[in-house]
């Protein structure tokens, strides 16, 4: 299904019936992801799953954008279609996306799941601000007005070489989105999440890693963390038996 919110046409699916879920999807996926999730989840419940806007079949957002925008779209997409404080979960970047909306008290749910959620910023390492000092360098000497037309190829393998496998995939819009969002921590406003939430991580994830989950638990009043051994970042797909059981039990499905 398709829906116009804010100029934007955005891609959802809805299934199941009962309460209502929301589900997140995560940076570069879709909502193609929640295929096994969210058809379990649909056993118990009424499941909306949207692709954001850049991804799956929903239209590229106008200009950079960053969490704020993303969760004021999402925020007007549940009322476009009549959601109102459903159960929700997120996947990485839609944990952010939640954890934004719930922690300033836009969306009230009685419960959320963050699975391998971002949102917790940590102080990069000398390696990483190396990198990025060493591209900003670069960029900058590349693009003096003289030769910048003549460099452009150059400049390319520089982002290349520099870049994360998501910040070299995306369109520009969403290069520059994915620079504002990552550098946006959400630590702060954990602490305003009334939600009972459930904390699902990777034993083996390094994008979020279960030191992020362990900060998230602490700082939400509600909160409790399963970690699944022997799973990365992407764990409900990895070991999608073991956390859809985790999820019906939290959820109260069968």
């Amino acid at each position: 299904m398709n829906i116009t919110v804010n100029g934007l046409q955005l891609h959802y699916e809805q299934y199941g019936q009962g309460e209502d879920v929301l589900l997140l999807h995560g940076w570069g996926s879709s909502l193609d992801a929640f295929t096994y999730l969210g058809g379990r989840i649909a056993k118990g419940y009424k499941v909306t799953a949207l692709d954001f806007p850049g991804f799956g079949q929903s239209d590229l957002p106008p200009k950079p954008w960053d969490v704020e925008d993303y969760a004021a779209l999402t925020l007007a997409f549940m009322q476009a279609i009549g959601l109102k404080d459903p159960i929700m979960l997120g996947h990485s970047f839609g944990g952010r996306v939640i954890i934004k909306l719930c922690g300033t008290g836009r969306v009230n749910p009685a419960k959320i799941l963050l699975v391998d959620a971002a949102g917790v910023r940590r102080k990069p390492s000398f390696k990483t601000r190396f990198r990025t000092r060493c591209f900003k360098i670069a960029k900058w000497a590349l693009t003096r007005k003289p030769w910048a037309k003549a460099c452009e190829p150059t400049l390319n393998q520089v982002r290349a070489y520099f870049g994360s496998a998501d910040y070299n995939s995306a369109p520009p819009v969403l290069r520059q989105t994915l620079v504002r969002v990552v550098n946006e921590d959400l630590t702060p406003i954990l602490k305003n999440i009334t939600a009972s939430t459930l904390l699902i991580y990777g034993e083996n994830d390094t994008a979020t890693p279960v030191a992020d989950a362990k900060i998230m638990e602490r700082e939400i009043p509600d909160a409790g963390l399963c970690i699944i051994p022997e799973a990365g970042h992407w764990a409900f797909v990895e070991k999608a038996g073991h956390v859809a059981a985790i999820v019906d039990s939290f959820l109260n499905i069968g």
